[in-house]
């Protein structure tokens, strides 16, 4: 399956000096009470655990002082409750929906966000949802993301869309307004991972899984650039890692963007809209694919949404007064 997740809730201990010699796997239940040794050792297997920053095995002996944390898994679809929140449908039928998701909007239920989500409001508009793992929802958007997903409404649509998403067969593309800019369009080729120290993070690893990112110039600033980028694989934070890893992160990431950026003498007016652009600028403008059942070409596009509008106003603005 190619949807992969970010919980939003990291906890974080340390191992008592008196469990100096014991295994990791024995610990756990000592260091996280609420939950059992066998589920604390599934996550464990997962990756979900790591120590001083790395992802240990389950035998290996503690001596007390580690620094341990524990990422939460989203919560298990059967906790998801329906709940009457408008949903911006620009497409639906008997198998799928096609979502225009607002930036804020979390997709799905977690340790940090337990009711609100896309999915619970699916499980209302879509009462047949409910018998399908993760409620339809085949890929995501981050919670500050905005733009175009789709979900799928039956079983039948739900295996073929992933198929299609794991053979990239749908086309997505997002416009992303980054800080600097590229001299020419490319493509990034470089497997993302869990970051080793920081769970709340994706990184460029060697031991990550493949990603391909292709992204082009469409227009550009005094000290940024908008480009159009579309996905070639679906990793979790894909665009927001393989932009920051180029050198061009997304202006406004709060995980991966580093410190403000301006051009030389910017006005009041750009630092304002700068500092203020409160969510990575990333908007899913254009989704491509075959319908899951009856394989008709189907395209959908989203507008740019008002801040991203008006961020990209104040930035052409920026650039003609200075030439």
């Amino acid at each position: 399956m190619t949807l992969e997740e970010a919980s939003d809730e990291v906890l974080t201990a340390t191992v008592s000096e008196a469990s100096s010699g014991e295994r990791l796997d024995k610990v756990l239940p000592q260091i996280f009470p609420p939950y059992s040794r066998s589920q604390l050792q599934a996550w464990l297997k997962e990756g979900r655990v790591t120590l001083d920053g790395s992802i240990p095995a389950g035998r290996l002996m503690v001596y007390g002082g580690e620094v341990v944390s524990l990422e939460m898994p989203p919560l298990p679809v059967l906790d998801w409750l329906p709940e009457p929140i408008p949903i911006p449908v620009v497409y639906e039928d008997s198998d799928i929906a096609v979502i225009d998701k607002p930036a804020g909007w979390v997709v799905h239920p977690g340790a940090g966000n337990p009711s609100g989500t896309l999915a619970n409001a699916l499980l209302h508009r879509f009462p047949q949802v409910t018998g399908l793992p993760r409620a339809g929802i085949v890929h995501r958007l981050d919670k500050d993301t905005s733009g175009l997903l789709v979900v799928a409404l039956s079983e039948a649509a739900r295996t073929e869309l992933i198929r299609a998403l794991e053979a990239r067969e749908v086309k997505r593309e997002y416009l992303a307004v980054v800080n600097g800019c590229p001299i020419t369009g490319g493509t990034v080729d470089a497997p993302i991972g869990r970051h080793p120290k920081n769970r709340l993070k994706m990184a460029v690893t060697e031991r990550g899984r493949p990603a391909l990112t292709d992204y082009r110039v469409k227009e550009r600033f005094r000290g940024h650039g908008l480009l159009a980028v579309s996905l070639q694989t679906g990793r979790t934070h894909q665009i927001r890692v393989h932009m920051s890893h180029v050198g061009f992160p997304l202006v406004g990431d709060p995980l991966y963007g580093g410190r403000l950026q301006l051009p030389p003498k910017p006005d009041a007016k750009l630092i304002t809209a700068l500092e203020q652009f409160s969510r990575q600028a990333l908007h899913a403008r254009a989704l491509a694919l075959h319908h899951p059942v009856t394989q008709e070409p189907l395209g959908w596009e989203s507008p740019v949404p008002a801040d991203l509008t008006e961020l990209l106003r104040t930035l052409a603005s920026d650039s003609e007064s200075q030439r």
